[in-house]
């Protein structure tokens, strides 16, 4: 019997790329309007999380990113604890 040693590369990649993860997930634009202007026009937009795209499906259909989450997250807890309370105005795409 041969013995033969196996290396294993356990790393796990947490970049996103146009062919990966970030088409599971629905991504977060500010200001919205910019999501129905791309639509239209066909221009890319970029979510919160810096994935770029040029948005064409549903995102109700897809759980939202947890990169843009994370981020809109922190942007309301600074602004209601600066006391300028309200939303950041962003859209799910």
């Amino acid at each position: 019997m041969t013995h033969v040693d196996v290396d294993l590369d356990q790393r796990t990649d947490l970049r996103t790329t146009d062919d990966g993860d970030h088409e599971r997930f629905a991504h977060v634009v500010v200001p919205a309007s910019a999501v129905t202007e791309a639509y239209i026009t066909g221009a890319p937009v970029t979510a919160l999380c810096g994935k770029t795209w040029v948005p064409s499906r549903d995102p109700g259909r897809y759980p939202m990113c947890p990169t843009c989450k994370e981020i809109l997250d922190l942007a309301r807890s600074m602004r209601s604890g600066g006391g300028g309370g309200g939303s950041t105005g962003g859209a799910e795409t």
